[in-house]
């Protein structure tokens, strides 16, 4: 199931929804919220790649991608969302990279994220969102995109906050002809 996304692009896709359905199991010890969640074939594999550190799942991912998403080769670069979080192991920056390797695309790390006092993940309005991105999210001087088709890439649309402004950036300050989405999962609320 592929979901169509709107935005400052041309055209935006999500492969498949994250999460079929959350049931809530209250709290845990901490005073977290548990939650039992039944995921998608693709969010399950994000999600064992992402938190249980399954690196096997990045040639799946890109064998689903490559099975039902055609035209990808026809774009001059991939440029993958930065993290919000280091890691060792990037998911989104490897699996852009795996994806660029088996359709001879290239791929350009050039946005970058400054440091920020709140993790975006704890913002819930999406204009808040945007205005702690716009100040956060940079791209590379010297990144030469102008005239280019980019695929914008990312593991996860929530409310499309991240990746307008990503857009933004690299339609206006970068110049790019076009730039086009792709993200592996999309949540069911926006939240």
């Amino acid at each position: 199931m592929s979901i169509k996304l709107e935005g400052p692009w041309q055209k935006g896709l999500a492969y498949d929804v994250h999460t079929l359905e959350s049931t809530y199991l209250g709290t845990n010890e901490s005073g977290r919220d548990r939650w039992e969640n039944k995921r998608t074939v693709m969010g399950e594999l994000v999600y064992q790649l992402k938190y249980r550190g399954e690196k096997r799942n990045v040639k799946k991912i890109i064998d689903l991608i490559t099975a039902r998403i055609k035209g990808l080769e026809s774009f001059d670069a991939i440029v993958p969302i930065p993290p919000s979080k280091n890691r060792n192991f990037q998911p989104v920056i490897e699996i852009a990279k795996e994806l660029g390797k088996r359709k001879r695309v290239r791929v350009l790390e050039i946005l970058y994220k400054t440091g920020t006092d709140k993790e975006l993940k704890n913002i819930d309005e999406t204009e808040e969102r945007k205005s702690t991105l716009k100040k956060t999210m940079k791209l590379s001087d010297g990144a030469d995109i102008s005239g280019k088709k980019i695929l914008l890439f990312d593991d996860l649309y929530r409310s499309g906050a991240t990746l307008e402004v990503a857009a933004n950036l690299l339609l206006k300050k970068g110049k790019a002809e076009l730039v086009s989405v792709l993200v592996l999962t999309k949540t069911r609320s926006n939240r």
